[in-house]
């Protein structure tokens, strides 16, 4: 058993062959040789050979499991109400059947015939570094041949989730990677449809929950693949990167093979796996000498070039504490950009400093505004949350709806902005604001409506019909709204509210209505008039933008004060 494992183990089996042959070199120290003895034996001097270290981790590896995973499954939504169909022949309705019998779920056929039942495709995509138990969106088509009409209000079952190659002409599958359910949100609830196609397709946030770690890595270039050379590489990342496990100290990588670097997320990059792959390949492999103070006089002159300030600044945060002074010097700088890259540096290595700059940045910047918000979302400082409200009353609203969205997803925020649970459908929020009135709606990770100031009513002057047999008539002699709604083999159900678009919202709730009739319902009354403020759905920040020195203004791409109209519903 232990000579199989040493043979499927590279990096042993290196050892163990170098070892074998200096037995019969007659040596007795692995790597302390003298030129005679090398001379004897030139496979020998070749296999025990080390290369020559690199300045960065970079030169030496590039990254292993970055890439997404996309997976796939075949699924039935039910509780439609008879706007499913029968599964009709196909290879789908054979996946779900053969999966629908292994899991022993009696009379499958039969169950696929009903009318308020669907047969979908499910689709979903598994990031890098996701660990077990992580949940992401999924993505629910319908078959190109279905009797299925509509998907609104209908419920995704258990599926089973894996990632599918074709191999050798045939359709191979993973072990099960995701297991998805949840409330289907149909595309024509927020885009409106007049065909009726974007009726059966839609998604389910925060539908899947991912079953296995990805694991992350570094795959030595040829040049650099030596037993030594991988176990060096390994040392610096960990002089760097540690956390503690209970109450031991570990490091982020170990040395699985000698061209092989298995990585671990750090805490402080759980939120930005990308970034942590960066900076790791940006650390020095060296050890800490004189020499450190030589690189760090060069990256501070780097940091004044607005063409190498990016890189220099992720070298500064691969170096660690040592790095700070430098990057405090770089963020006093005048120029926008090279103030934000050594803000950003410091905020992963949770220096105080950078929250200022950072805020100004995601104030000002539309290029540089995601980036901020990201590096901002963990940093352990409550003048964090001081300076994240203020962009509460931004006049741009993907700066406010980003502020927020960073808000909530902080832990020290996570009771303060806890919101207003309806009925675990979705989160109402209302927050102050002293910019324009808006309504935000969330189509991405977690299911959310929040109202940005003081939003007016619903100028209803007598009824309003909405989805799904809503109806909201105002009640003339107190001034409230009341709320019906009417199902075919379901009772009425009433609900009387305050005339506010909040009221309504809860309202929706109590009459049975879901994340969907309440997207719908603010979707006809903009389109209808009624509702005067702003609508927007998901106005967030976007990653990518460019950054052009050239403007006379240093803006990237003029912001403004409100969303695209891509982001819009106006």
């Amino acid at each position: 058993m232990i000579a199989t494992f040493l043979l499927r183990n590279r990096f042993l089996r290196l050892v163990c062959l170098t070892l074998v042959l200096t037995h019969a070199a007659g040596c007795t120290s692995l790597w302390n040789r003298n030129k005679d003895d090398d001379s004897k034996n030139p496979q020998l001097s070749k296999l025990l050979k080390v290369p020559d270290p690199p300045d960065l981790v970079r030169e030496a590896a590039i990254p292993h499991g970055m890439q997404s995973v996309r997976i796939n499954g075949v699924a039935v939504v039910n509780a439609l109400p008879n706007t499913g169909g029968p599964a009709l022949p196909s290879s789908f309705r054979e996946m779900l059947l053969e999966e629908m019998k292994r899991n022993e779920i009696p009379n499958p056929n039969e169950f696929l015939e009903q009318t308020d039942t669907a047969l979908v495709q499910v689709r979903g995509v598994i990031p890098p570094g996701a660990r077990r138990g992580d949940v992401i969106d999924l993505e629910i088509l319908t078959p190109p041949k279905t009797e299925a009409t509509d998907l609104h209000g209908g419920w995704l079952l258990d599926t089973r989730m894996r990632h599918q190659k074709v191999l050798d002409s045939a359709i191979r599958s993973s072990d099960v990677l995701a297991i998805a359910t949840g409330p289907v949100l149909t595309r024509a609830d927020h885009e409106g449809d007049e065909d009726g196609a974007l009726r059966v397709q839609g998604s389910v946030l925060s539908g899947g929950m991912i079953q296995n770690d990805r694991k992350l890595g570094l795959v030595l270039r040829p040049d650099y693949q030596h037993v030594k050379m991988s176990a060096a590489i390994a040392q610096a990342i960990n002089a760097r990167f540690y956390f503690f496990d209970g109450t031991t100290r570990r490091g982020i990588a170990e040395p699985i093979e000698d061209d092989f670097i298995e990585l671990d997320v750090h805490p402080r990059y759980r939120n930005n796996v990308a970034r942590l792959m960066t900076v790791v390949r940006a650390i020095g492999v060296a050890p800490e000498s004189s020499g450190t103070q030589i690189r760090l006089t060069k990256l501070g002159e780097q940091m004044k070039n607005p063409a190498k300030a990016a890189d220099a600044a992720l070298q500064l945060e691969g170096l660690g504490e040592p790095a700070i002074p430098t990057l405090i010097e770089a963020v006093g700088s005048s120029n926008p950009e090279l103030r934000f890259y050594a803000a950003e540096a410091l905020a992963y290595l949770d220096r105080e400093e950078a929250i200022d700059p950072l805020i100004a940045a995601a104030q000002s910047e539309p290029a540089f505004r995601a980036p901020a918000l990201k590096a901002l979302e963990d940093m352990d400082h409550h003048n964090v949350v001081d300076g994240l409200k203020r962009l509460l009353d931004s006049p741009s609203l993907e700066t406010r709806y980003g502020g927020f969205a960073t808000l909530r997803d902080r832990k020290d925020t996570k009771h303060s902005l806890a919101g207003q649970n309806l009925r675990g459908t979705y989160r109402l929020y209302q927050i102050p604001s002293k910019a324009s009135a808006s309504v935000v709606v969330s189509l991405h990770r977690k299911p959310e409506i929040v109202l940005f100031g003081d939003v007016q009513p619903l100028k209803i002057d007598t009824f309003f019909l909405g989805p799904s047999g809503i109806m909201i008539r105002k009640v003339a002699e107190s001034g409230q709204l009341r709320i019906s709604r009417f199902q075919a083999g379901k009772d009425d159900a009433f609900a009387e509210v305050d005339n506010s678009l909040a009221g309504i919202l809860e309202g929706l709730t109590e009459v049975g209505g879901g994340y969907g009739d309440a997207i719908a319902l603010l979707r006809m009354a903009k389109t209808k008039g009624i509702l005067a403020d702003q609508l927007a759905f998901d106005p967030l920040p976007k990653h990518m933008r460019t950054y052009y020195r050239d403007d006379a203004d240093g803006d990237s791409e003029k912001d403004n004060g409100e969303t695209s109209p891509a982001d819009e519903d106006s």
